[in-house]
């Protein structure tokens, strides 16, 4: 179909790409002179492996774990007391106490982690598990990717490396720069190529470590320069380079992952010899054939063979059977409304709300008009009463008074009757 064969072509021009953007030829400069270029080299297979961080961090991890210098406590350190447990019953804890009297040492708790002058924790034994043992293939991808980042501009920016103005990435040199033997030859190479930026860069940072490790011969910690791959064993740059702030040296026929990928970062600013560079398919091989020293090893392959993801999810094919997006409903920020103090939410729940409550307030009305009308009607009452029916009200509340008067008086004579006929008897 149509859309079928849109995207192999898309495909296509993908992998075209990728295959052009890999620069097949690589300048070789001229290290007395860095306008001259003076030769081509063929851009090795291990420049296009995969780029996989995850593996290039875990074989890191674990080779620094392969220089640690075993160490440990004292066997019997914080075990040298004359302590014993007082048991239970005296409201104390069951741990050993330091015996005598007299001192403040005496009942002092020992021998336990959390107890002063007591052992650590699992105190550190030197036979303790301190190196690792690393798959050999995996240590192979690693270099392999720590290469190719190598020679992508934003991963080398990306680590802090100052390689704006440099000619080319790989910077690949002839083969002269190994019998450079002194410092100050070095130092004009590397202005001669405007890489220099990035020894300076490594100046500005040293700073004194922080830590006991200043007393343990490393007094000073400072970033990481260009490193240079050469390729023959009695090459006299190994000693010009080694008076050089930040610049390392390393032998193509053994990479060091841990030079290639300092702390497990990609992107190392490399500089190279022509022979070095020229021996990496030879290394290393490439997706055709298998590297000559590394028996049986075989680059990895990318697992995607068209990385651009936009259009393939974007592609008919894709489109096509995914169902639509769905809208998001967003329920958890829902108020919930009380209907007994909320109107919408009553009426939301009881429709005919409105009319009770109008029914409500009409009756409510009607009530408040009746009492009002009660309470006229019995305002100025006493003045529809004759003089004869006033006179005869007031002689019956007056003789209610008398009477009630009458009572309480009989009640107190006697009381006091009672009370004197008790002192009489008191006093007889």
């Amino acid at each position: 179909t149509q859309s079928t064969w849109e995207f192999q072509f898309h495909k296509n021009i993908t992998i075209y790409l990728e295959k052009m953007l890999a620069r097949p030829q690589v300048s070789v400069f001229n290290s007395a002179n860095a306008g001259e270029i003076v030769g081509q080299v063929t851009l090795p297979g291990v420049f296009r492996a995969p780029i996989r961080n995850d593996i290039v961090h875990f074989v890191h991890v674990n080779l620094a774990k392969n220089t640690r210098q075993a160490h440990g406590v004292k066997t019997n350190a914080g075990m040298q007391h004359a302590a014993e447990s007082w048991g239970t019953g005296r409201a104390v804890a069951r741990i050993p106490r330091v015996g005598g009297s007299g001192t403040h040492r005496s009942g002092q708790a020992a021998f336990g982690n959390q107890c002063r002058k007591g052992r650590m924790f699992a105190p550190l034994k030197t036979w303790r598990r301190w190196h690792r043992k690393v798959n050999l293939t995996q240590k192979r991808h690693a270099i392999a990717s720590a290469l190719a980042a190598s020679c992508w501009v934003p991963l080398v920016v990306a680590r802090g490396h100052r390689i704006d103005d440099i000619p080319e990435l790989p910077l690949v040199l002839d083969d002269k720069i190994e019998s450079i033997e002194k410092t100050r030859d070095i130092i004009a190479l590397l202005k001669r190529f405007r890489a220099y930026d990035d020894v300076e860069k490594v100046a500005r940072t040293i700073k004194i470590r922080a830590g006991i490790g200043k007393l343990r011969n490393r007094r000073y910690r400072q970033r990481k320069g260009p490193l240079f791959i050469y390729s023959n064993e009695n090459a006299k740059l190994i000693k010009a380079c080694r008076n050089v702030t930040g610049v390392q040296i390393c032998n193509v026929n053994r990479l060091n992952l841990r030079l290639l990928a300092p702390g497990g970062q990609l992107g190392r600013f490399c500089i190279w010899t022509q022979s070095a560079f020229s021996a990496l398919d030879r290394i290393f091989g490439s997706y055709r054939k298998t590297g000559q020293d590394k028996k049986n090893y075989q680059i990895q392959r990318p697992s995607l063979t068209n990385p651009d993801l936009s259009r393939l999810i974007t592609s008919n094919e894709i489109q096509s059977v995914i169902r639509r997006a769905k809208t998001p409903v967003r329920r958890h920020d829902l108020q919930k409304k009380n209907p007994l103090k909320n109107k919408g939410a009553l009426q939301r729940l009881n429709p005919y709300a409105n009319v009770l409550k109008e029914l409500n307030r009409k009756q409510n009305e009607q009530n408040r008009k009746k009492r009002e009308d009660a309470i006229k009607a019995g305002r100025g009452a006493s003045k529809q009463i004759s003089a004869d029916v006033k006179k005869q009200k007031r002689s019956q509340r007056k003789k209610s008074r008398d009477w009630v008067r009458g009572i309480f008086n009989q009640l107190d004579e006697a009381s006091k009757r009672d009370q004197e006929r008790y002192v009489n008897l008191a006093t007889n």
